[in-house]
């Protein structure tokens, strides 16, 4: 496979098509904003007018949108001659990345033609991880299916098989859920240690070696980019299959509470963005 076609140029999705273009291969971009996508021309890519275009030609496309409605809109349209789905290549794989719903996943591959296959393939891992090859990809999807995107994934990260079509996703939510109640957890632990006069340097050294380590490590690193808007999207999905999660509960309201909704998850630690 060397045609690839991305449709959604943001953090993560430039990103990953700066990435396959640096790793040799030939990739079409589409976003709905098209100041993202022409951003990319300079780092090779070709730049399509519509999704339909985008995907013409490709051999795999990855799709890296924020939600559910941003893909079935990208992917099917309403009367829309210009959505893409139409437009692929028998043969061709979809793959697709964004976190959405394993049902809601499941229901875009009964959408597609016979003749394209759908790999459920959301991802671990922030920019910085797609810069370094060094992505988790939750795969969902039969093992020749995964087999035959494999080439090109691998330049992108390591990947886990989960399972049929819906399991990578199904993954991605629970991997999800983790990371957004403990920095819910860690921005509590803070506001304990303000309240009893414990300086912040000195408790996050404590909590550097417990058992909060690991998501300190994650809202110090730099080059990360997870968007509150978009990890509340992710807890409400987590939620809803689970309702009666009283630590999610929370945590997704800290999310709600956040003044700055396009900013990185780890500025839920700073007591300023509550």
């Amino acid at each position: 496979m060397t045609e690839i076609a991305v449709l959604g140029t943001g953090h993560m999705g430039a990103a990953i098509a700066r990435r396959l273009l640096a790793t040799g291969y030939r990739v079409t971009v589409w976003n709905r904003t098209p100041a993202r996508a022409a951003a990319l021309a300079g780092a090779g890519a070709e730049i399509a007018a519509t999704p339909a275009q985008a995907v013409a030609a490709a051999d795999l496309v990855i799709i890296m949108l924020a939600d559910s409605a941003a893909v079935e809109a990208a992917l099917f349209g309403k009367d829309d001659p210009d959505a893409p789905v139409a437009a692929l290549r028998p043969g061709a794989i979809m793959v697709q990345m964004s976190t959405i719903g394993p049902d809601q996943v499941r229901g875009v591959a009964a959408r597609l033609p016979e003749s394209v296959a759908l790999l459920d393939a959301p991802v671990g891992g922030s920019v910085d991880a797609v810069d370094a090859g060094a992505l988790t990809i939750f795969a969902g999807g039969p093992p020749a299916v995964v087999d035959r995107a494999e080439p090109v994934l691998k330049s992108l990260g390591a990947i886990r098989r989960c399972g049929p079509v819906g399991a990578g996703s199904s993954l991605k939510l629970v991997a999800n859920t983790a990371l957004v109640t403990a920095f819910g957890a860690l921005h509590d632990t803070l506001a304990v240690a303000e309240a009893v006069g414990v300086d912040r340097a000195v408790a996050l050294d404590l909590l550097s070696a417990g058992a909060l380590g690991g998501v300190l490590a994650r809202a110090t690193r730099s080059g990360a980019s997870f968007a509150i808007s978009l990890a509340g999207k992710d807890a409400d999905l987590a939620g809803r299959a689970a309702p009666t999660t009283r630590v999610l509960t929370a945590a997704t309201h800290l999310l709600r509470d956040a003044t700055d909704q396009r900013a990185d998850l780890a500025t839920l630690i700073n007591m300023e963005n509550r």
